[in-house]
């Protein structure tokens, strides 16, 4: 079949991985110019990731860029330690840069399918024989299939299935990460500081010391701006860090020259249905979570069971897309929940909210049963063996 993937950042090439493997022709489109750079760490727990990253042989390449995953040291204004929590409790069993990822798939991928970057799609029209496309660039292209794999504000979601506002929840909290050089003395770890409704973080690059990443998560109503307009963010960030101490004033410095800043609503994601017709949602399109909702390892496990069950259905796309949602819809809402917690768990809104949330994981007992609730939630993903043939 011909299918066009929209997105190239993780659920994207993953899913491009396996079509093009199982001898489809795969198209991917994609709104920035090239892959995107920086970005924050993302995280794998459990086996099923590790077992579906192994098959697709990605798996040795991953830990060579890994970080290693990093401490999480909560400091207070003049950077006494108030909490520290170990590695594994944010990098699970393997931590890789979203970036880094990134690419890894793309390699993977590249020689099985076509990528086109700086495109986007303007029009969707299903009929009996495909789905006729039209692109930004005015090119226009007929497919069998579109695959919805360009996250939480999905233009493909829009035109398929609705508006925006019908299917992301604002949970109450912004996120924001950008590199900067580490002129912090940073080694190993990441400090955190906090006021209520705030978080400012800046950890070392492990690979180069030299550098740092930055990570802001705030308090907020919804805001109304211009996603491309980096520099609006750059205000909404100052804004709402005007007045903070500690090494917030330097960090938010390194705004100016990071080359790549991201800046999103920490939402999340629900839709009835993940396919309408022609046309099926993977990955934070359909059941996304911006943070904390092991989002990044259910994206590659959902890639590589639709892949698999558009393969063995022999081209009945409806039996196919029901068999995927039949088998994730539950295990998927259970990862997405985490979500829900994470802005509140990160920046709590109030002195008592901090001073609680200290106290807890402070106790060694219950960090220890929050990491172990994080593995039952990602050991509840399916894995089938699509014992399906493929092309030498």
């Amino acid at each position: 079949m011909k299918i066009l993937i929209s997105g190239a950042s993780v659920a994207g090439p993953a899913i491009a991985y396996w079509l093009g493997r199982y001898g489809h022709e795969v198209t991917v489109v994609e709104l920035a110019p090239a892959l995107r750079q920086g970005g924050y760490a993302v995280d794998f727990r459990g086996d099923v990731n590790k077992v579906v990253l192994e098959r697709m042989g990605v798996l040795d390449d991953l830990r060579a860029r890994q970080t290693g995953g990093s401490a999480m040291r909560f400091v207070d204004e003049d950077g006494k330690q108030v909490l520290r929590l170990p590695p594994e409790f944010a990098g699970g069993d393997l931590e890789v840069l979203r970036s880094d990822l990134s690419h890894v798939l793309y390699d993977h991928s590249k020689h099985d399918a076509e990528y086109v970057f700086g495109d986007s799609i303007t029009m969707l029209d299903q009929h009996d024989g495909g789905v006729d496309v039209t692109f930004e660039s005015g090119t226009a292209r007929t497919f069998d299939l579109v695959v919805g794999a360009d996250g939480l504000h999905s233009v493909v979601r829009r035109l398929a299935f609705g508006p925006e506002g019908d299917y992301v929840s604002h949970l109450g909290y912004y996120i924001a990460g950008w590199e900067l050089p580490n002129s912090f003395g940073i080694e190993g770890e990441s400090l955190m500081y906090n006021v209520p409704g705030r978080l400012a973080s800046v950890g070392v690059d492990h690979r180069d010391p030299g550098k740092a990443g930055a990570m802001f998560i705030f308090a907020s109503p919804e805001l109304t701006y211009d996603r491309r307009d980096v520099a609006q963010q750059h205000a909404i960030l100052r804004e709402a860090y005007s007045g903070l101490g500690w090494h917030v004033p330097q960090i938010l410095d390194g705004l100016a020259d990071s080359a790549e800043l991201y800046f999103d609503s920490i939402s999340r994601v629900d839709v009835d249905r993940w396919s309408s017709g022609r046309v099926v949602l993977l990955g934070d399109a359909g059941y996304g979570a911006t943070v904390g909702g092991m989002g990044t390892g259910t994206a590659i496990v959902a890639a590589y069971v639709l892949a698999g069950e558009l393969t063995r259905s022999g081209g009945n796309h409806a039996a196919a897309f029901a068999a995927y949602e039949r088998q994730l819809r539950k295990p998927v809402q259970a990862c997405q929940s985490g979500g829900n917690r994470t802005g509140k768990f990160l920046a709590p809104s109030t002195r008592f909210g901090l001073a609680a949330r200290n106290r807890l994981l402070g106790n060694a007992f219950l960090l220890n049963q929050m990491l172990r609730m994080g593995q039952k939630r990602s050991s509840g993903l399916p894995i089938r063996d699509y014992a399906v043939s493929t092309p030498a």
